[in-house]
């Protein structure tokens, strides 16, 4: 007799069908992960989406692996909630890994889910959060992990520079994930409850016999201040899905609109006289950029990127007359604010980032040059020096840079200068531009004087107070339009808003055809 169907026996075999997708790994291995301190997978989509704006897709998908008794371990969504919905009202499209099911490891259909959702957010133009706990490729899939872990990548590079890519890192994220959440716009982990890294502890102490924890290998401390890997740490799951959430009210939606333009309390016209306070005009004295930046910006608000790598250089997000604005500045406080190799990887990808999402450029200066040392020059600080010069030229956004106090020889074009293509440049009175230092340059100009002079040292005083006098000065830059005007520390903040007003209709020149560029490594 032939299976008769009925409504009532469909519609509660889809309701079993969605309870088991539910359930992940199952209760006891959802309860052991809230015990760790984390939110489960769907936990986490519940937290960082609007209330009852999360459709899922994909929801009944499973492996198709029969090999090593894969047969027997089917579970419903194949370890991954593929989604879409609203954040703070904007659209996302979003994927949350499941480690309760098979470690939350990556086969044929886990990848494919994957694909479909960075294609969707392309395709639709639209930012896409990837919330990342995975052990990587599923062994058992053998050669189809080729499809589901590869066509991450690929589909992760086709989206770049299209809209904001997202990852956090909310557990492991080993091998083949560890690919995927670098080539993500912005990487988030979490502390402690997260690892990432390409090869494990125990393989790298079978190849190379070091012994090394998870912790010290792919912690978040290590990626975040060694590695550079890690754009923003977070100490739970909480704080991280909230970092998320914070840095996409910079973000547009994709690179054929702006963000979003608030109206804020802080008045336009705010002149901050603290900032003579705040920069020591001896130039050898230090203090923190990070305060001049909250002095200037509205409502003192600076959402820092790589707060704890590369400390020289600053770069975040913040809001002048409610515009997003991205801002590069040297930071005294850590190695004089020289730039060396890893500021020069920090700062160049932001600006590239930042260019890509249409979101204009402020650049403050207080930078002595480039770190010298055999080091830093075997290290390949050339070819990593030229990544902010290639990343400069190639932006076509609003770029505005203010001079505090000094800008000397490689540095000068490096942080910002029109002919490396900035709209609008100013100085401080005090500020000192050159492309070599009083001392030096006296000591080479007079070299044969200096030699014959009754007294050097008086002779050599002379000359660097009159050098210091005719070239150390912004205005000799402002006779020769390297400046656009000397502006006084208190105006700097009225001074770039103004100039972005200005700006905001900016259309670059066509440049020449060409398939794309090719940056330094």
């Amino acid at each position: 007799m032939a299976h008769k169907k009925t409504w009532k026996k469909e519609l509660e075999k889809l309701q079993a069908n969605e309870a088991k997708a539910l359930q992940g790994g199952g209760e006891e291995r959802l309860q052991k992960q809230r015990e760790k301190g984390c939110l489960t997978a769907r936990e986490r989509l519940d937290y960082i989406m609007d209330d009852g704006s999360f459709v899922e897709i994909n929801m009944l998908a499973e492996h198709q692996c029969h090999d090593f008794d894969m047969d027997k371990k089917t579970f419903i969504g194949d370890g991954v909630v593929t989604g879409y919905g609203t954040i703070n009202g904007r659209k996302v499209f979003i994927y949350s890994e499941d480690v309760t099911v098979l470690g939350g490891s990556t086969g044929k259909t886990h990848g494919a889910k994957i694909h479909n959702i960075l294609k969707l957010a392309r395709e639709n133009m639209v930012p896409v959060v990837c919330l990342n706990a995975s052990a990587g490729a599923r062994i058992q899939e053998g050669m189809d992990n080729v499809y589901g872990i590869t066509g991450m990548f690929y589909q992760n590079a086709l989206t770049s520079g299209i809209v904001p890519q997202i990852a956090a890192i909310m557990g492991a994220c080993t091998g083949g994930a560890a690919y995927s959440a670098a080539l993500c716009d912005f990487v988030v982990q979490v502390e402690k409850t997260s690892h990432v890294f390409i090869t494990g502890p125990a393989v790298i102490k079978e190849v190379t016999r070091e012994e090394v924890s998870f912790e010290e290998l792919g912690g978040t401390y290590v990626h975040s201040t060694k590695s550079g890997v890690v754009h923003l740490a977070a100490k739970d799951d909480k704080e991280c899905l909230d970092l998320i959430k914070g840095l996409l009210d910079y973000l547009p939606q994709n690179n054929q609109e702006k963000s979003l333009k608030k109206s804020g309390t802080d008045p336009v016209d705010r002149e901050v006289p603290e900032l003579i306070d705040i920069v020591p005009i001896q130039m050898s004295k230090v203090y923190d950029m990070a305060e001049v930046i909250q002095a200037i910006v509205d409502e003192g608000i600076f959402f820092e990127i790589h707060p704890l790598f590369a400390r020289n250089i600053v770069v975040g997000y913040a809001r002048m007359g409610g515009q997003a604005v991205g801002i590069v500045a040297n930071n005294p406080r850590f190695l004089g604010g020289c730039l060396d190799i890893d500021a020069s990887d920090k700062a160049s990808r932001f600006i590239r980032t930042c260019d890509a999402f249409n979101i204009p450029l402020i650049s403050l200066v207080d930078v002595p040059g480039f770190l010298p040392g055999v080091r830093q020059e075997h290290g390949g600080i050339i070819r990593h020096g030229a990544k902010m010069l290639y990343a400069w030229t190639e932006a076509t956004v609003p770029k505005i840079s203010v001079i505090l106090r000094k800008m000397y020889g490689g540095a000068i074009p490096a942080m910002g200068v029109h002919q490396i293509g900035f709209d609008q440049v100013f100085a401080w009175p005090s500020a000192e531009m050159q492309m070599v230092g009083a001392e030096p340059s006296v000591k080479i100009l007079y070299r044969r004087e200096l030699q014959k002079a009754e007294n050097p040292a008086d002779f050599l005083d002379k000359k660097i107070e009159a050098y210091q006098d005719t070239y150390l000065t912004p205005y000799h830059s402002a006779s020769r339009s390297v400046i656009d005007a000397v502006i006084h520390p208190k105006d700097t903040r009225t001074r770039i808003i103004k100039t972005l007003m200005i700006l905001e209709g900016k259309a670059e020149p066509s440049r020449p055809y060409r398939k794309h560029g090719n940056i330094p490594l």
